[in-house]
């Protein structure tokens, strides 16, 4: 499944200008052709090149993602008694910790397939999901949904669903046990500790 996390991310790798004059599901789609045309062709993240694929993810696809609102959705209720400080980290830790999985699995990806669904969704709509499927050789396709929101002419990544599973409530089901356990600090520095971890292999 690392290399679909991966996909993901890169489904959305374009400039904002497209995002801005695009509806959500063009916007999707005409991005797909040309970040699957960039991940066939670029050998270094074929070969393995986490950091070449960092570079990648830190340069387009973050301004596709609302990570402040995925952040506080994966915090939960906790979210609003963090103080201003604790927010920052928290988005921030989030958001390298994203980075890092959605790098390491754009190394994996090889020859899927994209198949997109018609958009159901009504013009003056504000948030929508995008449907698509993935289909792979010897494989059985999977479902990748992304959940968009529409801020002025701006559409923005809030959660992704794989496989009928949503990131934001995967996340926030393994952050119940942090907060329970260390309260909002304990999330933050066990967040901390993963991604100090794996700083180590996204050097190469």
């Amino acid at each position: 499944m690392k290399w679909l996390l991966g996909l993901c991310a890169g489904l959305l790798l374009a400039g904002s200008v497209l995002a801005d004059e695009m509806a959500a599901d063009l916007l999707v789609r005409n991005v797909t052709t040309e970040v699957l045309d960039i991940l066939r062709k670029d050998k270094e993240i074929q070969s393995g090149s986490t950091k070449k694929a960092m570079e990648l993810v830190e340069n387009k696809v973050l301004p596709h993602f609302n990570f402040q609102r995925m952040t506080a959705q994966a915090v939960g209720k906790a979210w609003r008694q963090a103080s201003p400080a604790q927010q920052k980290s928290l988005i921030e830790e989030f958001k390298t910790l994203l980075v890092r999985t959605y790098s390491n699995a754009l190394t994996a990806y090889k020859s899927q397939v994209v198949d997109f669904k018609p958009l159901k969704a009504a013009p003056s709509d504000t948030e929508v999901t995008v449907r698509t499927e993935i289909k792979q050789a010897g494989g059985k396709p999977i479902s990748l949904n992304y959940v968009l929101e529409k801020t002025g002419n701006h559409w923005m990544v809030i959660d992704m669903v794989i496989a009928d599973i949503s990131q934001v409530t995967n996340y926030r089901d393994q952050f119940r046990q942090e907060l329970a356990n260390g309260g909002l600090d304990g999330l933050i520095h066990s967040l901390e500790a993963k991604n100090k971890s794996a700083e180590a292999p996204a050097k190469k």
